[in-house]
């Protein structure tokens, strides 16, 4: 599937695997656009969306009991929270630079915060993104009907074809 003429491609990752298989995919099987003295050369974006924090730690400091204040703050648990959050983030940009090094590819990262399926549909239409290229775990058919799926909401809510490379 190797085309000359994609000018962005963005790459979704997240850490698993699954979405590293989408970026080695990517990276085999698309060419981007050659630059030229009027013409940029072609991008391919890897995106990482990180959670907010409340929705990282699963958790939000209640109110505290018997008269206490119901509103806490607890920066301390917060600045701890998007530090490892930060480090986590490091490390899945570093493994993905990583299966790029020795590619013939003009490659920029980008790192956002909110939830993945809109962040990465918002990303995707702001960078005017010729291609959607994505990874796509087998969660079963409840999980899926609760907590839907990044994948096929990506599909039916980006501007551009996407390429959804399965678990084999």
């Amino acid at each position: 599937m190797a085309t000359g003429n994609l000018g962005c491609v963005v790459v979704a990752v997240d850490g698993s695997e699954e979405s590293m298989k989408a970026l080695q995919w990517a990276l085999d099987n698309l060419r981007l656009r050659p630059g030229g003295e009027e013409v940029e050369p072609g991008a391919l974006v890897v995106l990482h969306v990180q959670s907010p924090p409340s929705i990282a730690a699963g958790l939000n400091p209640g109110p505290i009991p018997f008269g206490g204040p119901s509103e806490v703050d607890v920066p301390a648990f917060t600045a701890a929270i998007e530090a490892h959050q930060r480090r986590i983030t490091q490390a899945i940009m570093d493994h993905a630079l990583k299966i790029c090094d020795g590619k013939e590819v003009n490659v920029k990262t980008h790192v956002v915060v909110g939830d993945p399926k809109e962040k990465i549909c918002e990303v995707a239409a702001n960078l005017k993104c010729d291609l959607l290229v994505m990874g796509c775990r087998a969660i079963g058919p409840i999980k899926r009907m609760f907590l839907g799926s990044v994948s096929n909401y990506c599909i039916n809510h980006v501007g551009c074809p996407v390429v959804v490379i399965k678990d084999s």
